[in-house]
């Protein structure tokens, strides 16, 4: 699959300003972003996006952004040989730790220390490889939940690369499904999960929504853990509440900071109560009861 590079060079302060907004104006559309110092002498920063999409519509909307951010001057594209990208950018990824776990490609099995609990996540077609601030927030935030609830029966709704499913399957020997609305990303999770030895405990489903009667046949669960995108989430406040068993817990990330409130709110709506809030490199990861 052929994909585009579309990139701006301007300062750093104004590089940091529009990375920022086009986080914000492409949240939902999923496509990499990223921001380097090309000259630290000349203060000259390249602020990319990558896209296999509609080009041409990508870069009208970038172009608005950095005009919204006060900049002007040309975007610059470079269509990318066909390689996987997902792979390569692991490749020189570091180990990322949080709380006890440490989420590691191949290449790194040998710095998984004694204690630790390694889920161990190739490059795939899915989101979720412990490497952003939502996956990492949400291992932290299960790990403390399992530690004080001990819950019996889990859901990873939006599984993506299954390393949340794959967690809490290490940390108890319970039963846990993991599902998505991707084919694909269900596969990759399946791969995952198989990769990790946790076939035993997570079970991979393909489910659009909650009317999927999966979800009546294994609810309802101790503790479900979503990490999407927060306007989905709330959406979804009303069926959590049918979902989730009495005195159940629900772990909620892929929310940016200015998107918290009104996501506790919705849950507040639908009967939940707020318990706790762990911030981490823009996002938040919420823990929820009802």
């Amino acid at each position: 699959m052929t994909q585009t590079r579309l990139h701006f060079t301007t300062g750093r302060e104004a590089a940091n300003r529009i990375f920022a907004a086009l986080e914000t104006a492409f949240e939902e559309d999923g496509w990499p972003i990223a921001v380097i110092e090309v000259d630290e002498d000349r203060d000259i920063h390249e602020v990319s996006l990558y896209t296999d999409g509609d080009v041409d519509d990508i870069a009208r909307r970038m172009a608005e952004v950095i005009a919204e951010a006060g900049q002007k001057g040309e975007l610059g594209r470079e269509v990318l040989p066909d390689v996987d990208w997902v792979a390569k950018s692991l490749e020189g990824l570091k180990p990322v730790q949080a709380g006890r776990f440490i989420v590691h490609g191949s290449h790194d099995r040998e710095d998984v220390r004694p204690g630790q609990i390694a889920i161990e996540i190739e490059a795939g077609l899915a989101f979720g490889t412990g490497h952003h601030g939502t996956t990492a927030g949400c291992l932290e935030m299960i790990e403390k939940v399992m530690a004080e609830e001990k819950p019996a029966n889990a859901l990873d709704l939006g599984t993506g690369s299954a390393v949340l499913a794959i967690a809490v399957a290490k940390l108890a020997p319970i039963p846990v499904l993991a599902t998505d609305i991707d084919p694909v990303a269900t596969e990759v999770a399946a791969a995952n999960v198989r990769l990790n030895g946790a076939a035993d405990h997570v079970e991979t489903a393909t489910a659009e929504g909650f009317d999927d009667p999966i979800f009546a046949a294994r609810g309802p669960f101790d503790l479900i853990v979503a990490n999407i995108l927060a306007q989905p989430l709330m959406l979804l406040a009303p069926e959590m509440a049918q979902h989730l068993a009495a005195n159940g817990s629900l772990v909620l990330s892929g929310i940016l900071d200015r998107q918290h409130d009104a996501v506790v709110e919705a849950y507040v709506a639908a009967g939940f109560r707020h318990v706790e809030t762990f911030h981490r490199e823009g996002w938040v990861t919420i823990h929820l009861k009802n």
